[in-house]
């Protein structure tokens, strides 16, 4: 089980402010944490190829085919102000 010292230890190094009972139920959660992966430490992966995702990853994204754009004066006809074929934006406020 992790002491309560270094639940104190490892909550100062991440800046996160821990009552009496989160700092224990942060020790039982980390020693839980801590006992799946000795489980894990144990089992024999010599034979299992290293993956990057344990699902097959499927791009759901359309193609990318070029096709005809939206005409510039079509785009700029409900702009309030537009300016030299562009849409005109206000000006960030200096801050001050």
């Amino acid at each position: 089980m992790i002491e309560r010292e270094q639940v104190l230890h490892v909550a100062k190094l991440a800046r996160l402010g821990l009552s009496e009972e989160e700092v224990e139920r942060m020790a039982g959660e980390l020693s839980g944490i801590l006992e799946h992966v000795d489980r894990i430490g144990e089992l024999e992966l010599d034979d299992v190829p290293p993956t990057s995702h344990v699902v097959e990853l499927e791009n759901v994204l359309r193609a990318d085919e070029p096709h005809e754009s939206l005409d510039r004066d079509v785009a700029l006809a409900q702009a309030p102000d537009p300016v030299d074929g562009a849409f005109r934006v206000p000006s960030p406020q200096a801050e001050g």
